[in-house]
């Protein structure tokens, strides 16, 4: 699909949405005994399959009619064959939801294969995740000696940052702050997952990687609170988190505003982590009936009980603003966009 394709239909997708339908009633009882779909594009036992699960269960509770709604996983091509069936394939009457991976609209609007679909023609629902509570930051060890961003951009001194590989964000987010922030990291890839970084770090293997603080403060507090890790920049963030309110944000570090724009391409997943979404064309009555049920969902007592117990961020947005976001995506220069794509395939 052509970017100027995808931006011609974001336009189209407000008159699709949101306008009002002549000939469409107001069918608030066109869920009543009805069996919905909520589909998952990963695994049982995720972060997207737990979500997903738990807003299925509380959002019918605000569905005018009573409806059940069940859980339904597919898996593969790394979320996008959900998102492709929710787009090409599920019927287009509010019967069929979905949680997709935060990445798949940024995917589409950088005009890679994998999508089949238009980002900006989903009846977005909104996301329960807008990543508020969170950053991911890149740090150092603390016996690095430099332990500022301004000290490691002015000094030079080489750092043994440790990813993941091709695709990984710890990879992405490396070849940015190496490309467009300035610093000297010397990326050492192919690390299967957080523990074997975390080990060589330990050992004096690395000197930094990059990981969100939700997940250092999960798994690995004790870095943080023997002050064994210095925090330099902060990614997903418009402002500095209050933990770190010395640390500065990928934002301010950028030195021209055509990187402040790629790094706000490169962030716009995480302010939309959870993001659900209905198929194209559905009735806008049932479009709006979906998605206030889903923000209600959010602030259900019994909800926030069962997210607390299972250590879920809740900071959601509503679909307005998912749909905002996958614009100003696709709104950005395509010189910006090519040099993004070039700096994730290095």
């Amino acid at each position: 699909m052509t970017r100027r394709r995808l931006l011609g239909l974001a336009a189209l997708s407000g008159v699709l949405s949101f306008a009002a339908c002549p000939g469409i009633a107001q069918t608030s009882d066109f869920f009543a005994g009805k069996t919905m779909s909520m589909t998952v594009g990963y695994s049982p036992g995720g972060i997207y399959d737990i979500n997903a699960r738990l807003v299925a269960r509380h959002m019918v509770k605000f569905i005018p009619g009573a409806p059940v709604m069940v859980a339904r996983n597919i898996p593969g091509a790394g979320g996008l064959t959900q998102a492709n069936q929710l787009y090409n394939v599920a019927p287009r009457d509010g019967t069929t939801i979905g949680i997709m991976g935060r990445v798949a609209p940024q995917m589409a609007v950088l005009g890679e294969q994998g999508p089949q679909f238009d980002p900006a023609l989903f009846n977005w629902l909104g996301s329960s995740s807008s990543y508020s509570d969170d950053a991911y930051l890149l740090f150092v060890r603390a016996d690095f000696g430099d332990t500022t961003f301004a000290q490691v951009r002015k000094s030079q001194k080489r750092v043994n940052f440790g990813a993941g590989g091709p695709g990984s964000s710890n990879l992405s987010f490396g070849n940015i702050a190496r490309d467009v922030l300035g610093l000297n990291l010397g990326i050492v890839k192919g690390y299967a997952g957080a523990a074997p970084i975390i080990l060589a770090l330990q050992t004096g293997e690395l000197d930094s990687t990059i990981m969100g603080l939700s997940s250092i403060l999960a798994g690995q507090r004790d870095l943080i609170e023997s002050k064994r890790i210095a925090a330099l920049v902060q990614f997903g963030r418009t402002t500095r988190h209050p933990d770190y309110p010395d640390t500065p944000t990928a934002r301010e570090a950028a030195t021209s505003d055509e990187d402040r724009t790629l790094i706000e391409l490169a962030e716009a997943p995480f302010f939309m982590a959870l993001p659900f979404a209905a198929p194209p064309a559905v009735p806008a009555d049932r479009v709006k009936i979906l998605r206030e049920a889903f923000m209600k969902a959010h602030k259900d007592a019994e909800f926030l009980a069962e997210s607390e117990k299972l250590k879920l961020d809740v900071s959601p947005i509503d679909g307005e603003a998912v749909q905002d976001l996958i614009k100003r995506m696709a709104s950005t220069p395509p010189a910006v966009i090519e040099r993004f794509k070039q700096i994730m395939n290095k």
